[in-house]
C-alpha cells in the first residue's frame, strides 16, 4: 500500500491535482478519464516516477494498459522496485 500512497503523491504532484489524488483508489481511471493527464503529462509522471523512487523505465516496459488505473500503475511500479 506504501507505493500506492507514493504512487498517487506523484500524480498529484505532476498532474497538479491540488489534493484530488486523495479520493482516488485502485480502480480510479486514468488515462483518458483526467484531463490532466495528457501524452506530455505521462513524460512527465515517468519522469517523476524514475527521479523520486529510483525506477528505470525503458520505453517498450509502458503501455497504454499501465496508466488505466490507479491500480495498474501501482503494480507496474511495484514490479519495477521488485525487478
Amino acid at each position: 500500500m506504501q507505493i500506492e500512497a507514493q504512487v498517487l503523491r506523484i500524480l498529484d504532484e505532476v498532474l497538479s491535482l491540488g489534493g484530488r489524488s486523495a479520493a482516488f483508489d485502485r480502480n480510479t481511471h486514468l488515462l483518458g478519464a483526467i484531463p490532466e493527464l495528457d501524452s506530455m503529462a505521462v513524460v512527465s509522471l515517468l519522469t517523476a516516477l524514475e527521479e523520486q523512487l529510483g525506477l528505470v523505465v525503458d520505453d517498450d516496459d509502458i503501455d497504454g494498459a499501465t496508466f488505466a488505473t490507479v491500480g495498474s500503475l501501482s503494480d507496474f511500479v511495484s514490479a519495477k522496485l521488485g525487478a
